[in-house]
């Protein structure tokens, strides 16, 4: 059995601790994207084989397994109900225009599809606050949306591949696009135009990825050619960066600790870094055991992480004073649901 601890304080030691005690393969491909649900011990999973599955991290079980073979599974987040999750799609874009779905894992049901986008959706999050959400897509255009109506609430026209973040707060949010712009918008009057814009100065690669901390002071930014920025997140000052082995066919994550002291990324070597922010020194460097990781997220409330690229790891602290970390492998069929949709 897989014990993860509440979160309290993060030091040095306990980051350097982090061990795989967990693993879950059985999946055909890679996985695309997960995410945690930010109250409950929940994640989800959406990877290349069209499969959207739901963990229990407290206990480490697969609690489901649906298929979505229609639309596929790309990128994934929660909405605030435990067992409902917003998923783009990755197939039939042209003839459908069903670019997202809002899921029901509980009864395995597509609740609203949501039309707009007419390429790949390279980026969702979902609002902290209420039932907003946004996507960012390859057609250069970014979509706020409502879950409880079909229809598109707002769009703004972007250069490049567009990123979207939300603050921990739900009032703003940023966008990063082409050229290391990132704009930020109040999330109550987007229509007015960004009220800040920083430049990273001196990277022109796109932004894969970009995440606030959760006190909102900080900013992380992943680029296309893996490298990571810390960000103040008021100013747009630079506070530290970081260069990690390239990865031509793979995009790294990187990930804040919950306290936002940390940061953590894969790497092209296939290896996972942490960093001290304040100390802006490598804390720790760990070999991923599943090669270069696509996924990597720590989870809001307990000292964990998840890694993920073909194979889904959850890390932990390693008591050096209780027996090896288990690996558990994929529930039997008799421990887990696994269900079509359509």
């Amino acid at each position: 059995m897989m014990k993860t601890s509440s979160l309290t304080e993060l030091d040095d030691e306990t980051v350097r601790s982090m061990a795989i005690g967990a693993v879950f393969s059985g999946f055909g491909g890679k996985i695309n994207s997960l995410d945690f649900h930010r109250k409950e011990d929940l994640l989800v999973t959406a990877s290349e084989d069209d499969s959207v599955r739901l963990y229990d991290i407290a206990t480490a079980k697969l609690l489901k397994t649906t298929y979505h073979k229609k639309h596929g599974a790309d990128r994934i987040c929660f909405t605030h109900h435990p067992s409902s999750v917003i998923c783009s799609s990755r197939y039939n874009l042209d003839s459908t225009g069903e670019s997202l779905r809002y899921l029901s894992m509980y009864d395995n049901r597509c609740l609203r599809y949501f039309k707009g986008h007419k390429e790949r959706i390279v980026s969702v999050c979902m609002s902290p606050i209420n039932d907003s959400f946004m996507s960012g897509s390859l057609d250069h255009s970014v979509r706020i949306w409502d879950l409880r109506v079909n229809t598109c609430q707002g769009i703004l026209h972007l250069r490049g591949r567009p990123t979207v973040a939300y603050d921990q707060q739900g009032l703003v949010f940023a966008v990063a696009m082409e050229g290391g712009a990132i704009k930020l918008f109040d999330s109550r009057s987007y229509d007015k135009g960004p009220f800040d814009t920083f430049l990273v100065g001196g990277d022109t690669a796109e932004v894969c990825d970009i995440k606030f901390s959760s006190d909102g002071k900080s900013m992380l930014l992943t680029t296309t050619n893996n490298n990571i920025y810390v960000l103040d997140a008021y100013a747009g000052d630079k506070r530290c960066g970081y260069s990690m082995e390239p990865s031509p066919n793979t995009s790294i994550e990187a990930t804040f600790t919950p306290d936002g002291q940390y940061v953590l990324s894969g790497s092209g070597d296939g290896n996972l870094h942490a960093w001290s922010i304040d100390k802006r020194n490598e804390v720790a460097s760990w070999n991923s055991h599943i090669g270069v990781p696509s996924c990597l997220k720590w989870a809001p409330r307990r000292a964990m992480f998840a890694a993920a690229s073909t194979v889904l790891t959850f890390w932990i602290p390693n008591d050096s004073n209780a027996a090896p970390a288990v690996m558990d492998t994929e529930p039997s069929a008799g421990n887990e649901s696994q269900h079509l949709f359509q």
